[in-house]
């Protein structure tokens, strides 16, 4: 049974509600395929606010919802809804909460999930607050390394790039410390270190880890390589940004012979060469697609769990 009202936060799982959505997605494969046609939430709404762009988020959580037969109704800008003429977040929400089953919300500032959470009596569902955490994020990343190495304990696994404002390596951080036998390597220009809140909660788990800033020291020891984009709408200063733009690039040469995957949460910017595109080492493309299952089991386990 899963236990959870809202998802807000990877740290509120036990590793038990996170292998409960993993096999609820599996069974909704043929569904997400559309193999299958499904009416599990007919009649359902899901409200989806968008503060912040997003491509693949949004997009995958309105098709888990029309997969099971439900609708979605929302905004994927400040601008389009009337926070734009100084209406508050909190009128926002309680408004959504009217009309919908469930919300998504995707904000810049860390904790606004949280704080609608507590305004509202339906499921709320944190789609990424700033450099915050990402918890869908993370359960399609754990589904992802489950389906294509077959478990989760007993792995290696580097985590390169922008680490101090990258919200799905915070969140995927704290699902590890959930497993047996991880080792995180952390892979990051000095200016991009994994912030000390993460890492003091991992010194809480049995998760070792190494911080480094050099991909090669570590790539021949991994089972995952997982790469983000360094976030140029995080940095005050551009200058900053451009000092640090390209640190890292991962090419096809640099794979060949390795026995791992390259992950990546999406967009990319040029951290990965197309080059790895049509290779055995490339599951970016196939983590983005099981957005779908996973979120439609987020969506069914929810919505059937705390009927309006």
């Amino acid at each position: 049974m899963f236990r959870l009202k809202n998802i807000i936060s990877i740290k509120d799982f036990e590793r038990e509600d996170i292998e409960y959505i993993l096999e609820e997605a599996s069974k909704l494969e043929n569904i997400a395929k559309s193999k299958e046609v499904s009416e599990e939430l007919k009649g359902k709404i899901l409200g989806l606010m968008f503060f912040e762009p997003s491509t693949r988020t949004r997009m995958s959580f309105e098709t888990a919802m029309k997969r099971l037969g439900g609708e979605g109704i929302g905004f994927e800008n400040s601008r389009s809804s009337s926070v734009s003429k100084g209406e508050s977040i909190a009128d926002t929400a309680k408004m959504f909460e009217g009309y919908c089953d469930a919300l998504v919300i995707r904000h810049e500032l860390e904790g606004v999930s949280k704080f609608i959470s507590d305004i509202v009596d339906v499921p709320v569902i944190n789609a990424g607050d700033g450099a915050g955490q990402h918890p869908t994020q993370t359960l399609l990343d754990l589904y992802t390394i489950k389906r294509e190495i077959g478990q989760i304990d007993n792995l290696k696994i580097a985590l390169i790039g922008d680490l101090k404002f990258g919200r799905t390596v915070h969140s995927l951080s704290n699902a590890l410390g959930l497993f047996e036998n991880i080792k995180i390597y952390l892979v990051s220009p000095p200016e991009l270190r994994m912030p000390q809140e993460i890492l003091h909660d991992l010194n809480k788990t049995n998760v070792r880890y190494e911080e480094s800033d050099n991909i090669e020291d570590v790539i021949d020891d991994i089972d995952i390589l997982y790469i983000t984009r360094i976030q140029k709408e995080r940095f005050g200063d551009i200058e900053e940004y451009l000092k640090i733009k390209g640190a890292y690039v991962i090419n096809k040469k640099m794979l060949e012979g390795k026995d791992l995957i390259v992950m990546h949460p999406l967009p990319r910017i040029d951290e990965i060469d197309s080059d790895v595109d049509n290779t055995k080492y490339n599951k970016y493309f196939t983590q983005a697609a099981n957005a779908v299952p996973v979120r439609m089991a987020i969506l069914k386990t929810l919505i059937k769990n705390n009927p309006k």
